[in-house]
């Protein structure tokens, strides 16, 4: 069996969520944009979620990667603590610090169980972002090289790896939104890039309560190689929830909020969830942005008289911003803190 007609096989088992190869397209076939592009464009306008096989990232880099964040969570409580996340979303958020809310697509009251590790850009303590304070781009924290043999070199593998991945599928993107294949490369020119890797305890769920509650994602596109454990669910247009199917090499891509606005609707950020598992579940969620100052004014192609700007146009480090101090306690505490007079809380 061909490696097409084996993802088309894939299609069928999977139903809600379609399998898109894009082997022929890194490949260097000219002629295999648009067809790819047209994928994407169904896909992102109808589901809002696809797999993408031969999408160049190695098995093995994912499994190490999955390797080294798992050592990460099996350290200590109070040495996973001693790197508690802080006001630029960087570094260890422990269990119950989140109720997702901002996007309303549930009451979600309760704070989910899951535990994270954030990292994003590996910026130096000279570098002018770092040096000038701009929220979100801070040096990560990273335990002891001796703790975590391997942790951060592994980790920044797989950035470049994902990075890349980004970069190669802007010309898709632009094409699906009808752009010419080049329009999208000036807005990624520093792209601000986050690594959400989780743990999910089994445990037993309290009414409510999730692993991870109802959301749609922040980020442009986000990257998601799946584990075999099951947990993820996704709401489908029809408004049922479905579990997410483990597709062998394939990688799960969704759309975020952010193209959702600067596509005036067009694709769409499809609400998902995480339940308990029964089981350990780990995640190295990828969620690729445009640079900061990238304001999400909707593409012309993407505006008509009949359908008119929809969104208020912001910043990505803006959106990031509301978005964050929105679902995350800690981010709600530091905004409370820093609008207070003379800072106090």
């Amino acid at each position: 069996m061909s490696a097409q007609s084996e993802f088309q096989a894939d299609t069928a088992i999977t139903s809600e969520i379609p399998v898109l190869d894009a082997g022929a397209y890194f490949d260097g076939d000219d002629d295999a944009l648009e067809p790819l592009a047209d994928a994407v464009r169904h896909a992102q306008e109808d589901i809002g979620f696809y797999f993408l096989a031969h999408h160049g990232v190695s098995a093995d880099l994912i499994a190490r990667t999955f390797d080294a964040v798992g050592r990460f969570f099996a350290l200590p409580e109070n040495e996973k603590l001693a790197l508690k996340v802080n006001e630029h979303q960087i570094g260890y958020i422990p269990p119950k610090a989140s109720i997702l809310k901002t996007s309303g697509i549930e009451n979600n009251t309760k704070p989910d169980t899951n535990e994270a590790f954030q990292v994003m850009r590996d910026r130096v303590a000279d570098d002018p972002k770092v040096v000038d304070g701009i929220r979100f781009n801070a040096c990560n924290q990273w335990p002891d090289e001796d703790r975590v043999p391997g942790l951060r070199a592994t980790l920044l593998e797989y950035h470049d790896s994902m990075e890349r991945l980004g970069w190669r599928m802007l010309p898709v993107y632009a094409r699906a939104l009808s752009l010419p294949a080049d329009a999208l490369y000036k807005y990624f020119r520093d792209p601000h890039f986050i690594n959400r890797n989780a743990h999910y305890a089994p445990g037993k769920a309290e009414p409510g309560q999730h692993g991870l509650g109802a959301h749609a994602d922040h980020s442009f596109m986000t990257f998601l190689p799946l584990s075999k454990v099951p947990g993820l669910q996704v709401k489908t247009q029809a408004g049922a929830w479905i579990d997410v199917p483990h597709v062998q090499d394939a990688m799960l891509i969704n759309t975020g909020e952010f193209l959702n606005r600067w596509s005036n609707g067009r694709f769409i950020a499809t609400p998902h969830r995480v339940t308990i598992p029964d089981r350990d579940r780990l995640t190295i969620t990828f969620f690729y942005n445009p640079s900061d100052e990238t304001v999400n004014t909707p593409f012309a192609t993407c505006v008509s008289p009949e359908n008119p700007q929809r969104f208020e146009s912001v910043t990505f480090l803006q959106y990031l911003t509301d978005y964050a101090e929105g679902n995350y306690l800690h981010q709600a505490e530091y905004a409370r803190r820093s609008s207070a007079p003379n800072n106090t809380p």
